[in-house]
C-alpha cells in the first residue's frame, strides 16, 4: 500500500470572524496575525480572539498558525519573546517567522514555520531550515513544479506553497522598494505596495516605451487546476493568500479549494485531509466572484505571458458580456450571464484604464447604470461585485459537522449511550434505570431522540441498538443521556487534541548555512539573529537595509521581466528592442533603473541617480 499523506488546506484570517468562517468552509489550518510583528501590520489580533479561534478550530482538528514574520529590532526582542509565550498559552499550534532571532530565544516548544519572507527557493536553503528545526517551510511563489519536486525529493520537512491570491512582484523578503521610497519596510509589515503604482517606462534617451501603466503589477495566482500536480510533487500544505481580505473572499475561496481537494482525495486514497468534519455549503464557490486582477498560474510550468496586470491593479472580476447598443442613460449587453440590481461592473476605457460603475436596474439585457459611464459599443464588461452572490455570503453559508456513530445498549444496571466520532474520540454515558417491557417498539423513538444533535458540531452517521428485549425508555431520559454524551464528547475533543512539538536544534555543528557572507539581503536586524548565523558558520554579516539604507544596491529582485513582457527577451523570444538601454521607470519624482540579469532570468530594480 502506498504511503498515506495528510494534506493541509491553509486559509487566511484577518480577524476572528474570518478565522471561524475559514474553519466552517473547510480549512484544515488557519493563519492569522499576532497583536504585533506580523508582515501585515494592519491585520493584528488580540490574544483573546486568537485563543477563541484556537478553541473553536481545535474541535475539528484544525490548526492555528500565527504570523510573527517581521524582522525584529534589538529593543523588540524581549517583547517578541513574551508574546510567543502568550501565544503558546492561548493554544496556537505554530508560528510563521522570518527573523532567526527566535531560534536563539528561550521559547516554549511551539513549532516554527519558515515564512516565505526567508526566501526559500533552493534545496540547500530548505535543507538548512529543516536541520535547524523548522517543521514547515513556505516556498517562494516563483518556483516551478520541477523545482518544488527537487526540493521535496531532497528534504523531509513539510513544504507549503501558495495556491491562490495576490502576488508580490519581487521575491518575498527581498523587496526594499517601499522602504527606499517611503520609509515603510515590507520586512516590517508596512509595505506601501509600490508595485501597484502607475509607471512610465523610458529608455536612456528619454523616449516613452509605455506611459502610465502598472508595469510592476501582477495578476493574482490561481492554481485550482494544479493541486494534484503540486501534491504529487511533494507539497503537503496549500496556502490561500489574503490576511487583508474580507470574509466573503475567505468563505468563497476556502470552499472552492476544499471541493477541489476532496475531489482529488476521492480518487487518490493515499492523500487524506489533515482535519476532521465535513462542510455543507449554501452556495456554489467560484474564484472569479471574489477579488482578483485576472488569474495566472505564475511560473509553475515555466515562463508564460499571462502574469501581468498592466492596465489596473484593481479587481477585474468575471467577464459578463459585450456592450451592444447605447441609448440615453442605458445600454444593452450581449452575454448569457444574468445581471442584478446593485452589481458592480467594470470596463477598460479608450486609454486602457479601468473604470467602474454600479448597476441601478436591469431589464432583460438592458442595463441602467446609477451614473452612465462614457462607454462605447463592443466594450468588454466585467462584474467585480455580484450583489446576489455577496448577499448569499453575508448570511451563514456553511455548516461544518463531525460524523458520530452512536451505540445504545443495555447493561446490568440500566442503559449505555456510547458515542464515537470520526476523529477517534469515544465516550460513554451510563444511566441506572429499571427495565420494563415496552408496549410499543422503541427503536424509532430511541433513534429519533439520540439523533437530535442540533446546533452541536456533531451529526449522526449511524445509530446501533443492542437490547435483548424491547425495553421501555422514556424520551426525557434519552434526551438527558444525549445531552450528557455531547458534553462529554466536546470535553474529550479538548483533552485529546494534541499539539505538535518543536524540533528546534540549538546545536550549530554539522548544519552550516549555505552562504559564508550575508549582505543586506540577509535581513539581519538584531544581535540574536547575528549570533544565529555566526553559530552556523557565516563569517561576514551586513546590517539589514532598514538599519543601513544603501544607495546603489537593487531594491527589488523579480522573475517578472519587462523585456519579456515587451517581447524583447534574448532567452525566450526573438524580438529586438527599438529602444536604447538602460530603461527606467518613472513615478512622479521617483525614477527607478532597470537591470536585466539574463543569466539568472530575473529583473532588478534600483533607485536611479539620474
Amino acid at each position: 500500500m502506498s504511503h498515506i499523506r495528510k494534506i493541509e488546506l491553509l486559509s487566511p484570517a484577518k480577524d476572528l470572524q474570518c478565522g471561524i468562517e475559514a474553519v466552517n468552509h473547510g480549512a484544515d489550518a488557519v493563519y492569522i496575525g499576532a497583536p504585533k510583528f506580523g508582515a501585515r501590520a494592519a491585520a493584528g489580533n488580540t490574544l483573546e480572539d486568537i485563543h477563541s479561534l484556537c478553541e473553536y478550530a481545535h474541535l475539528f482538528g484544525v490548526r492555528i498558525y500565527v504570523a510573527l514574520n517581521t524582522i525584529l529590532k534589538e529593543e523588540e526582542l524581549e517583547e517578541a519573546k513574551d508574546l510567543v509565550w502568550k501565544l503558546y498559552d492561548a493554544g496556537v499550534d505554530a508560528l510563521i517567522v522570518q527573523d532567526m532571532a527566535l531560534m536563539k530565544m528561550d521559547l516554549p516548544p511551539i513549532p516554527l514555520h519558515a515564512s516565505t519572507q526567508t526566501d526559500n527557493r533552493s534545496v540547500e536553503k530548505v535543507r538548512f531550515l529543516q536541520d535547524a528545526g523548522f517543521t514547515q517551510v513556505v516556498l517562494a511563489r516563483e518556483l516551478s513544479l520541477a523545482e518544488i519536486r527537487e526540493i521535496a525529493d531532497s528534504t523531509q520537512v513539510a513544504l507549503e506553497v501558495f495556491v491562490h491570491g495576490a502576488l508580490c512582484v519581487s521575491y518575498s523578503g527581498q523587496c526594499y522598494l517601499s522602504e527606499a521610497m517611503y520609509g515603510r519596510s515590507a520586512n516590517r509589515g508596512e509595505c506601501a505596495q509600490c508595485c501597484r503604482l502607475p509607471y512610465t517606462m523610458l529608455d536612456s534617451e528619454g523616449k516613452e516605451i509605455a506611459a502610465g501603466k502598472y508595469l510592476l503589477s501582477l495578476r493574482d495566482m490561481n492554481r485550482a487546476d494544479d493541486l494534484e500536480a503540486l501534491l504529487d510533487a511533494g507539497v503537503s500544505s496549500l496556502k490561500i493568500e489574503g490576511r487583508l481580505k474580507d470574509v466573503s473572499y475567505v468563505k468563497n475561496i476556502t470552499a472552492l479549494y476544499r471541493q477541489k481537494l476532496d475531489g482529488i482525495f476521492a480518487r487518490r486514497p493515499s492523500y487524506i485531509r489533515a482535519s476532521i468534519g465535513h462542510s455543507r455549503l449554501s452556495f456554489t464557490p467560484r474564484a472569479d466572484k471574489s477579488f482578483n486582477r485576472g488569474f495566472t498560474p505564475f511560473f509553475l510550468n515555466g515562463r508564460v505571458k499571462d502574469i501581468t496586470a498592466f492596465d489596473s491593479p484593481k479587481s477585474q472580476g468575471e467577464f459578463v458580456g459585450i456592450v451592444k447598443g447605447i441609448k440615453g442613460n442605458s445600454f444593452t449587453i450581449a452575454g448569457s450571464t444574468p445581471l442584478n440590481n446593485g452589481d458592480g461592473l467594470a470596463f477598460f476605457n479608450g486609454c486602457g484604464e479601468m473604470e467602474g460603475f454600479r448597476v441601478n436596474r436591469v431589464d432583460g439585457n438592458r442595463v441602467y447604470p446609477q451614473d452612465m459611464p462614457a462607454i462605447l459599443p463592443k466594450t468588454a464588461l466585467y462584474r467585480n461585485f455580484d450583489q446576489q452572490f455577496e448577499k448569499l455570503l453575508s448570511k451563514p453559508s456553511a455548516e461544518r459537522k463531525i460524523g458520530v456513530d452512536i451505540l445504545f445498549e443495555e447493561n446490568g444496571i440500566g442503559f449505555t449511550v456510547e458515542m464515537k466520532d470520526e476523529g477517534g474520540c469515544r465516550i460513554a454515558v451510563v444511566r441506572s434505570f429499571p427495565k420494563e417491557l415496552a408496549k410499543f417498539n422503541q427503536t424509532e423513538n430511541i433513534k429519533s431522540q439520540l439523533s437530535r444533535l442540533g446546533n452541536t458540531p456533531f451529526e449522526v452517521k449511524e445509530i446501533s441498538i443492542s437490547m435483548k428485549q424491547d425495553w421501555f425508555m422514556p424520551s426525557s431520559i434519552l434526551a438527558e443521556m444525549r445531552r450528557e454524551a455531547v458534553g462529554k464528547l466536546l470535553a474529550a475533543h479538548r483533552i485529546c487534541y494534541q499539539r505538535e512539538l518543536s524540533k528546534r536544534n540549538k546545536k550549530a555543528e554539522g548544519n552550516p548555512y549555505p552562504l559564508h557572507r550575508l549582505t543586506y539581503l540577509g535581513n539581519v536586524s538584531n544581535s540574536l539573529s547575528r549570533t544565529f548565523y555566526h553559530d552556523h558558520g557565516v563569517g561576514e554579516i551586513d546590517a539589514a537595509f532598514e538599519l543601513n539604507p544603501l544607495d546603489n544596491e537593487p531594491l527589488m529582485f523579480s522573475k517578472h521581466c519587462l523585456k519579456y513582457s515587451m517581447g524583447w527577451c534574448p532567452n525566450h523570444q526573438k524580438g529586438k528592442s527599438p529602444y536604447k538601454e538602460p530603461y527606467y521607470l518613472q513615478y512622479k519624482d521617483t525614477r527607478l533603473l532597470l537591470q536585466f540579469d539574463c543569466k539568472n532570468c530575473r529583473m532588478l530594480v534600483l533607485k536611479s541617480s539620474k
